[in-house]
């Protein structure tokens, strides 16, 4: 059977994209999600993807929530942290609640999910972790100090937990996304958008899709020798 494959925010855009070309690639996988029960009914009718419900900012639903999906479908060997939000407005307007939502959110679930299946994976001595950074991580964004704030602190966190887990055979890698053609994105106004694609070099956005080749190839087995990186896939916008 194939290894489980955990992956949050997993029931729309990369996350659900990421979850289906991981399980057309074998893997057992699980998704979570927090709030579109909608959105999660419908991916699991359209996917037969189980879809797991909780906060992923908050500890304690992680715990429990990690032991029933190991409870159904055994120990979990892949981890994809793909949840995150945004609640954008600039540093003098913004409240304490648009800052802490987006922190906890974002940065407070790399701990809460990585520290509830980061023993199994050391005890096994087998383990994958993708954390989903993103270019306004590495770049910055007028109007996103939450989001830029919790995004870079993911590149730290991976790099700190790769070190400590390399001896376990555990890998811990990040993704920085260019600006994708999701739900987030489409939000924007369509002048916005356009100037956004007027500044990918490769002149499109990216797909869910081309972020989710990149964690089936961290994930695969033979990506041993490949930790503590992020990898950059953002159509040439942001080279660092």
């Amino acid at each position: 059977m194939g290894r489980v494959a955990l992956v949050t925010g997993g029931t729309r855009g990369i996350g659900k994209a990421t979850a289906v070309h991981l399980k057309a690639a074998g893997y057992r996988v699980a998704t979570v999600y927090h709030n579109n029960t909608g959105a999660a009914q419908a991916f699991s009718s359209e996917t037969a993807i189980p879809a797991f419900q909780w906060d992923v900012a908050d500890f304690d639903a992680c715990r429990i929530g990690i032991a029933n999906v190991e409870k159904e479908l055994g120990p979990i060997e892949v981890l994809v942290n793909d949840a995150g939000i945004t609640s954008d407005g600039v540093l003098h307007h913004m409240t304490p609640d648009q800052w802490w939502n987006v922190i906890n959110t974002n940065l407070g679930s790399m701990f809460n999910m990585c520290r509830n299946v980061i023993d199994g994976m050391r005890e096994r001595g087998f383990g994958r972790i993708v954390n989903m950074s993103s270019i306004n991580g590495q770049k910055g964004q007028f109007g996103q100090t939450n989001y830029a704030a919790a995004k870079a602190g993911i590149l730290g966190f991976t790099k700190a937990l790769a070190l400590e887990s390399a001896r376990k055979n555990v890998t811990v890698n990040a993704i920085a996304p260019g600006y994708c053609d999701t739900d987030m994105v489409a939000a924007v106004s369509e002048q916005v958008l356009q100037s956004i694609i007027a500044a990918i070099p490769v002149g499109r956005l990216g797909t869910p899709a081309d972020i989710a080749r990149m964690v089936a190839f961290l994930v695969d087995d033979n990506a041993g020798f490949i930790t503590g990186a992020t990898f950059e896939v953002n159509g040439g916008q942001y080279m660092n």
